[in-house]
């Protein structure tokens, strides 16, 4: 097994990828700790995973609050002892054209996909420079590559995480730390089974491989990066959408 004795942090794990993640990484042997701000969704989700004889727990976090973000460190290194992978999968969307955007809504996507990210990693890492070793992941998106039309917050918070991705993989490395991004297309999650039928359709016309993205196809990229197969591997970012970036 690919993760055996590794203790990892998925953020966002209630649901879709995260979720994925977190069913994927137990099946590779990891300890997981599965946080999320949906409590009910989460602690079901992590129930169902250890009745299947599986080291899960699930921890509440608001990846906007600091102070949320310290409980789930310390909750997680006092359950296991220590943090190998920290993969920073939460976030939200809050869309619309950019003359119709609400202020509260650019800063609130800001405040999950951007600073939560900030904080997750900036609480994790000194585990793991105690360790010397450590696996940071981050979800950015095509959308914050190229831009895409009525994202404007979505947009600027996955291109910031891009940026902040490299810088870390500079500072860290030295540290033994690898800090990768991945970058998915257009996927089957929460957020895309709100969009009208017909625009799933264009979107899926828009992809070489002629399908949307599944949420298993992004759990083993954070299952490539986590692992000792990308030791030497850092400062990337993983696109796996399709081709829609080609």
């Amino acid at each position: 097994m690919r993760l055996e004795h590794k203790v990892a942090i998925i953020t966002g794990a209630a649901n879709g990828i995260g979720l994925e993640a977190a069913k994927t990484f137990a099946k590779e042997g990891a300890k997981v700790i599965m946080a999320d701000y949906d409590v009910e969704t989460g602690g079901i989700r992590a129930a169902e995973l250890r009745n299947e004889g599986h080291d899960v727990a699930f921890v509440q976090v608001n990846v906007a609050n600091r102070e949320s973000v310290d409980q789930m460190v310390n909750q997680s290194v006092e359950q296991y002892g220590k943090i190998d992978i920290l993969i920073n999968n939460a976030g939200i969307t809050r869309d619309a054209m950019l003359t119709k955007m609400a202020s509260e809504d650019f800063q609130r996507v800001l405040d999950v996909n951007l600073t939560g990210v900030f904080h997750c990693t900036q609480a994790v890492v000194p585990y793991m420079v105690e360790q010397g070793k450590g696996k940071i992941v981050v979800t950015s998106s095509v959308s914050g590559v190229y831009g895409n039309v009525g994202q404007t917050n979505y947009a600027a918070a996955k291109a910031g995480v891009i940026g902040m991705v490299k810088t870390w993989a500079k500072e860290l490395g030295r540290k033994g730390i690898n800090v990768n991004a991945v970058a998915p297309g257009f996927t089957e999650t929460n957020m895309v089974a709100a969009v009208p039928e017909k625009v799933i359709q264009q979107m899926v016309a828009m992809v070489p491989l002629q399908r949307l993205g599944k949420p298993e196809d992004i759990a083993k990229a954070y299952l490539y990066l986590a692992s000792d197969d990308a030791d030497y591997v850092t400062g990337t970012v993983l696109h796996v959408d399709g081709g829609i970036m080609m």
